[in-house]
C-alpha cells in the first residue's frame, strides 16, 4: 500500500473490498463439518465472515474409536458405540439448523481398522451421513490448509497429531508442499514393546526417518491436534503465562524441552486439576510430550506455534475461492464484527483515514492492527459504560481471531481500552500488559486516544469537519478545523485532543480553515 493509496483510501488495499454480499462468500456463511478421529468425534458449524469464521456450534465426544487398534486391528467396540451415538445426535442437530449437507471425514482409525468400512456403512445406514475416509497424505494436506486459514503467511512444517497417527506437511507461499504420515499417535505408541527405552528408541528412529523424508532446516513448526494443545496449556501453566488463548501461542525449543521433562516428572492428576483437562486427554499427553521432545531434538526448529485450526478448518478452506483465500483473516473478521455489531457500520474506515497521519510511517504488519482497531472501536457499545473498556479488551484478547499473535492481541485490546478510558492504571488486565514492551504500550495508548477523539469529533465523517496534521520531528499535533463545522470542536473534543497530544509528547495546535 503506497502513501498515495492510503491517503485516497482506495479499496483498503491490500485487503480489497468486502465480500459479504458476494455469492461465493454467502455460500460459506454457515457450513458444518464432522471429523471422526481416532480419539474424538467432533461437529463444528462455522458461521459469519467466510474468511475468518466464528464457531456457531462446536461439540466434541472423546469416543476413543482407535483405542487398542494397534493391538487388535479393529475399532474399539465401546468407541464405535459412542461414536455412532454422537453422529446420530449430530445428524439430528444439523437438520434442525437447516444446514447444507455436512462434510464428514474419518482419519487413521477408520482407514486402518479391518472393520473400518463396516463402520462407515453402519454410520451411513443409521444416520444418513457419508464418511469420507482419507489417507495420511490427504489428512496432512487438510490440516495444513487449516493452518493457512488462520496463518496465510505460514512458512514451515504443520505437525498434526491424532490418536493413531501423526502427519507432517510443508507450507510455504500459501501452498502445501511435501507431506508424510507416521504411526506416532499416542494410542499406537502405548502398544510399543520394550518399556520406556523401547518407546524412546522407536520415537527417535521414526522421527529421524520423517526428517530424512520431508527435510530438515525448517525454522517453524505449527502444531495441530488436541494432544499438542494440551501440551501447550501445560507449558502455559509451568511458565505462569498470563493469556490462556491457545491459538498462536508460541514456544521456544528450550521451553518445549523443559515442559516435556516437567510433565514426565509431575503427577498427572495434579496437572489435570490445575488445567481442567479431561482424563481421556491427559492420559495421552505424556506420550505426546515425548514425541514433541524428539521433534525438537531432531528438527531443531527456532519456534513452535500452536494452531487451533486443523482438518475441520481445512475443509472450509477447501471450499473457498482463491480470491477469498488471499484475504487477511483478521481484517475480514473485524469487518464482519463492525457490520453486525457497530452503531454505524462503515465508520471504521472513515476513522482510520482520519487518524492515519499519526500512523502513516508504520509498517504494514502494524498498520493492519490500526485498521482492525478502527473497525472494532464501536462494537461493544451495548456494554455498560463502566465496563465498556474492559469488554473491549476482553473481546480483542479472547475472541476467535486469526492472523493475530498474542502480543498483537494485547496491543489491539489495549488500544480499544484507551478508546473508552484515558488511564489503564489499576486495570485488572495489567498482567497481560507484560507481553508488550514500553514502545508498544505507548503506541497502543496513542492509537486508543486517537480513536477516542476521532470517534466523537464528528459522528459521521470526521474528515469533513477537520484534518489532523502530525509533524513528528517538531512534535506538533495540529487540528485544522473547517470553519463551517467549527462548533463540533466543543469542550469534550478539546479535552480529548489535548489528551492525544500529551500521549504523543506533542504540542497541540488548532487552526480554523476559512470556508
Amino acid at each position: 500500500m503506497t502513501a498515495e493509496t492510503r491517503a485516497r483510501g482506495e479499496d483498503w488495499s491490500p485487503f480489497g473490498r468486502p465480500l459479504f454480499d458476494d455469492p461465493s462468500a454467502r455460500a460459506l456463511d454457515r457450513v458444518g463439518v464432522v471429523d471422526v478421529g481416532s480419539n474424538s468425534v467432533r461437529l463444528v458449524v462455522f458461521d459469519g465472515a467466510a474468511r475468518s469464521p466464528a464457531y456457531f456450534y462446536n461439540e466434541k465426544i472423546m469416543a476413543g474409536l482407535g483405542q487398542g487398534l494397534a493391538e487388535t486391528g479393529r475399532l474399539s467396540p465401546d468407541g464405535k458405540r459412542r461414536a455412532l451415538a454422537a453422529l446420530q445426535r449430530f445428524a439430528i442437530l444439523t437438520k434442525g439448523m437447516k444446514l447444507p449437507p455436512l462434510t464428514c471425514v474419518a482419519t487413521a482409525a477408520v482407514r486402518e481398522a479391518s472393520d473400518g468400512q463396516d463402520f462407515r456403512k453402519l454410520v451411513e445406514s443409521e444416520t444418513g451421513l457419508r464418511l469420507w475416509v482419507i489417507d495420511g497424505q490427504e489428512e496432512a494436506r487438510l490440516s495444513a490448509q487449516g493452518v493457512l486459514l488462520g496463518w496465510p503467511e505460514a512458512e514451515g512444517i504443520v505437525c498434526d497429531i491424532g490418536g493413531n497417527s501423526m502427519e507432517l506437511a510443508e507450507v510455504s507461499g500459501g501452498a502445501v508442499g511435501r507431506r508424510v504420515s507416521s504411526p506416532l499417535g499416542p494410542f499406537r505408541l502405548q502398544q510399543v514393546p520394550g518399556g520406556k527405552k523401547g518407546l524412546a528408541r522407536h520415537i527417535r528412529d521414526t522421527v529421524e526417518a520423517l526428517a530424512d523424508e520431508i527435510g530438515r532446516g525448517h525454522e517453524r513448526f505449527y502444531l495441530v491436534g488436541g494432544s499438542w494443545r494440551a501440551f501447550a496449556r501445560l507449558d502455559m501453566e509451568r511458565r505462569a503465562y498470563p493469556l490462556t488463548v491457545l491459538h498462536e501461542y508460541r514456544m521456544g525449543p528450550q521451553s518445549v524441552l523443559q515442559t516435556a521433562n516437567w510433565i514426565a516428572e509431575a503427577d498427572v492428576t495434579t496437572l489435570r486439576a490445575k488445567t481442567g483437562m479431561s482424563a481421556a486427554r491427559m492420559d495421552l499427553v505424556p506420550i505426546a510430550a515425548q514425541v514433541l521432545r524428539q521433534i525438537v531434538l531432531t528438527f531443531h526448529p527456532k519456534e513452535i506455534d500452536v494452531s487451533s485450526y486443523g482438518i475441520r478448518e481445512g475443509l472450509l478452506y477447501e471450499q473457498m475461492p482463491e480470491r477469498l483465500r488471499v484475504r487477511d483473516p483478521l481484517i475480514e473478521a473485524c469487518r464482519h464484527a463492525e457490520r453486525t455489531m457497530a452503531r454505524m457500520p462503515g465508520f471504521g474506515k472513515k476513522l482510520f483515514q482520519f487518524i492515519l497521519p499519526i500512523f502513516r510511517d508504520l509498517p504494514e504488519n502494524r498498520l493492519r492492527i490500526v485498521k482492525a482497531a478502527c473497525l472494532l472501536h464501536d462494537t461493544t457499545w451495548r456494554a455498560h459504560p463502566d465496563y465498556r473498556a474492559e469488554a473491549c479488551f476482553d473481546n480483542a484478547t479472547r475472541a476467535n481471531l486469526g492472523g493475530l499473535s498474542h502480543a498483537e492481541r494485547v496491543y489491539l485490546g489495549l488500544a480499544l481500552l484507551h478508546r473508552y478510558k484515558n488511564s489503564r492504571t489499576g486495570s485488572r488486565m495489567a498482567p497481560l500488559f507484560a507481553l508488550l514492551d514500553d514502545h508498544q504500550l505507548r503506541e497502543a495508548e496513542v492509537l486508543g486516544k486517537a480513536m477516542r477523539f476521532g470517534a466523537m469529533f464528528a459522528v459521521r465523517s470526521p474528515e469533513d469537519a477537520g484534518e489532523i496534521v502530525w509533524r513528528q520531528k517538531k512534535k506538533s499535533l495540529e487540528l485544522r478545523l473547517n470553519a463551517a463545522t467549527q462548533a463540533l470542536f466543543g469542550e469534550v473534543a478539546e479535552a480529548r485532543f489535548a489528551s492525544l497530544a500529551e500521549a504523543l509528547g506533542a504540542t497541540a495546535k488548532v487552526t480554523v480553515v476559512p470556508a
